[in-house]
């Protein structure tokens, strides 16, 4: 038999032809050593087809693109009587990836990683793939601070040319920082430099924070804070001139070393606008922050071409720029601005794009919108329509962009982008208390029924106090102009000869209508009308009070309720509020047609204020006044009452206030109720949803008939945690009071959670 090997592996390729072929007629192609590929894929890349004429040119670019493929670890061509003969051998197949050792993260997530790398089981094995894993792996470690990882992998061969990886991992302990410099400082204290740092040395809350595990980002945010530190202080040429990291041999401790020149200190001698403002004057000398004697500040310089660049976008020129132009005196140590201003063109707004809505109604996004197309360009506008969606509170997130219209100089796009959340909710309540023990609400609602922006809500309790049923329902756009209309029918019953309050039975069955009517941008006012009928009983134990008006009155009154309210809402969003706040102004007057006289007033107030990036101010307040006319009382069964979470946490709910002979809770004809809570994102979680705070709560009900030690104020403080979780709001509170006295019910844990769909 007559055989000529034109070629041998690849690396041959590279040296001199060992082997010089005379060219012939490829009369046929024959491929051997293949077990998984078919032949038709050897077939598909190798460039040589029958009837080619073949030399050693195309031999070697015939086992390149064979080799390109991945598939085979050797390729050789031979001849045999002008039939070209491929011999192969395959690499092996990855029969199974075995991962031991971790903790940190999920295998299956491991895996699935690892496919990105080239590696997964049914592929085919790459040397290169393993290699390109154990370093991604590394990385995600080295993520954490695990700089002391190891990783060893061993290759098994199996038969059936098929290959077992074996993944083991050491995951060693977390690195921490031991000490971090500050060099090159005269002006700051090292000390307060260092406080101004996220990363720091261990302290007690590096357990949650992890700020004492070095991370290359939060090093460039630190980084950047100490540079506007001292460039908003007046240190304008400040320059970090490098960072060294270095970690111990045992791969236990980090030290990292910050070279800074801080520069001398700069004042603003002068300031000037030019250019084409098309602002008065007055108008923009009010948006100028950057004064003449003040020290340089660069977060004024770049708020103050903000607020020019915003004021301009209102009238429509969304393209307009504002450079600050600045001479530097380096001998005076003086630094002047010149605010360079250019309108460019009105813009106007082409089309608004809504994406992301695969539920809700275009519409219901669309009429919260402020902008509207083809009309001016107006920042303001832009900025309160994504308010307004915002908090419809049927978005997780709501995104706003206003790119220019390709080709056009005074055209652009409103794309809204939205991120729907579920908006039906089956919402629990619950509490503990020595007298009840756990007590269960529960309620059916959706907010956004059939995508519509419509809700409708079902409310059940079935505590051993109350039994209440409602069904209510509300469209929010009963007009094109935003009045609003709702409908309500509920059945109330109250039993409260089972637990420590004052003791009667009520139960009352009315239905109602509801309108709004919007007044402002953020302002609405609501009007209704109700009628309900209440039956009351009482027992021998009731009090005295309660005696006396069932006996003047009767066990059965009838009411016509007219409700009139003003609400205002200036919140940035209804899910994560860091600022604004929310006002309610309502009262309820039993109109004379019917049995009852009296009238409640109540106004509610919730103020959100920024105190950083992180952190955000709540204070709270609550004010209820009520009283009968027409010679009769406010009716035992409509007092105000406080205690519990939603007004003073740590006590039982309904429990402060009056009490009576036996020392249990009868409410009031007034209330108060105050509270400051500080929020902050749960350190440690990169969800927004959670948040922890710390709160001061007060509260005051006060009545005909207090009995002495039991009236007055009542604070608390405490911490709490909030979860917008996938299955619903979770709110639990630990509470202590300041100021409890002799029997007080108190209630230091308390939560309620629900379940969304």
């Amino acid at each position: 038999m007559n055989k000529t090997k034109l070629a041998g592996i690849i690396s041959l390729l590279f040296m001199s032809p060992a082997w010089a072929i005379t060219p012939f007629t490829v009369k046929d192609i024959r491929v051997e050593g293949i077990q998984r590929t078919e032949a038709g894929t050897v077939f598909s890349y190798l460039p040589v087809k029958v009837g080619d004429t073949m030399n050693d040119e195309q031999a070697e670019v015939a086992i390149h693109a064979l080799y390109g493929t991945g598939f085979f670890k050797d390729v050789r061509l031979e001849v045999e009587q002008g039939v070209l003969v491929v011999l192969v051998r395959e690499r092996p197949s990855i029969a199974s990836i075995v991962v031991n050792g971790v903790k940190d993260f999920p295998k299956d997530q491991l895996k699935e990683n690892m496919k990105y790398a080239g590696l997964a089981e049914a592929r085919i094995f790459d040397k290169g793939a393993l290699d390109k894993a154990v370093q991604d792996l590394k990385r995600q470690y080295v993520a954490r601070g695990k700089y002391g990882v190891t990783i060893t992998t061993k290759v098994t061969e199996l038969e059936r040319n098929r290959v077992s990886i074996v993944f083991n991992v050491v995951e060693g302990e977390v690195s921490k920082i031991k000490q971090i410099n500050i060099i090159g400082n005269k002006a700051y204290k090292e000390a307060d430099l260092l406080d101004l740092m996220k990363l720091s040395t261990p302290d007690w809350l590096s357990w949650i924070s992890k700020n004492d595990q070095y991370s290359k980002q939060k090093l460039s945010a630190d980084l950047e804070t100490l540079r506007s530190y001292y460039m908003d202080n007046g240190y304008l040429e400040f320059n970090i001139n490098s960072t060294q990291i270095s970690i111990t041999p045992d791969k236990k401790d980090i030290y990292i070393t910050v070279n800074l020149t801080e520069g001398d200190k700069y004042t603003v001698s002068n300031v000037t606008v030019t250019g084409n403002t098309l602002i008065p004057k007055p108008e923009i000398d009010k948006l100028i922050l950057v004064k003449p004697n003040d020290a340089f500040s660069r977060k004024e310089l770049t708020e103050t071409s903000k607020l020019v660049g915003e004021r301009l976008a209102a009238d429509g020129y969304a393209f307009a720029n504002v450079n600050a132009i600045p001479e530097v005196d380096k001998e005076k140590h003086e630094v002047a601005f010149n605010f360079v201003v250019d309108p460019g063109k009105r813009a106007y707004i082409r089309h608004i794009n809504v994406t992301g809505n695969t539920k809700t109604r275009d519409e219901v996004i669309r009429r919260e919108f402020r902008q509207i197309e083809s009309s001016w360009f107006d920042v303001n506008k832009i900025k309160k329509s994504k308010q307004r969606v915002d908090r419809l509170a049927y978005f997780s997130e709501v995104n706003v962009e206003t790119p220019a219209v390709a080709g056009a100089a005074d055209q652009m796009d409103v794309n809204v982008a939205v991120k729907e959340m579920s908006t039906g909710s089956f919402t629990v309540g619950a509490g503990i208390n020595s007298g009840e023990g756990l007590v269960l609400t529960g309620g059916v609602s959706q907010t956004n029924l059939f995508g519509s922006g419509n809700t409708l809500a079902t409310q059940l309790n079935t505590s051993k106090i109350n039994q209440n049923i409602s069904v209510s329902y509300t469209n929010p756009y009963y007009t094109d102009e935003g009045i609003s209309r709702g409908f309500s029918v509920y059945k109330n019953a109250t039993n409260t000869t089972t637990i420590a309050i004052s003791q009667y039975t009520s139960s009352t069955v009315g239905a109602g209508m509801q309108f709004g009517v919007p007044i402002s941008e953020d302002q609405s006012i609501s009007f209704g009308l109700s009628v309900e009928q209440t039956n009351i009983g009482l027992t021998a134990f009731s009090p005295v009070r309660y005696m006396d008006y069932v006996n003047t009155f009767g066990n059965t009154n009838s009411t016509m309720l007219g409700t009139l309210g003003w609400g205002s809402d200036t919140r940035d969003s209804a899910i994560y509020t860091t600022e604004g706040m929310v006002q309610h102004a309502y009262t309820e007057f039993a109109l004379p047609v019917l049995d009852m006289r009296y009238y409640k007033l109540n106004y509610d107030n919730q103020w959100f204020y920024p105190m950083s990036a992180n952190w955000t101010l709540m204070t709270n307040g609550q004010l209820g006044v009520g009283g009968g006319y027409s010679g009769k009382s406010l009716p035992f069964f409509k007092n105000f009452y406080a205690g519990g979470v939603g007004s003073v946490r740590g006590y039982q709910i309904n429990s402060l206030g009056p009490q009576d002979s036996t020392a249990l809770p009868l409410g009031g004809t007034r209330r108060a109720i105050a509270s400051m809570e500080l929020m902050t994102p749960m350190p440690g979680v990169k969800d927004k949803s959670v948040r922890l705070s710390g709160f001061f709560d007060s509260g005051i009900v006060t009545g005909p008939g207090d009995l002495p030690g039991v009236a007055g104020v009542r604070v608390t403080t405490g911490v709490a945690v909030t979860w917008i979780s996938p299955m619903g709001p979770l709110k639990l509170s630990f509470a202590k009071p300041l100021n409890a006295k002799p029997g007080d019910m108190l209630q230091a844990f308390q939560f309620t959670m629900g379940s969304m769909f």
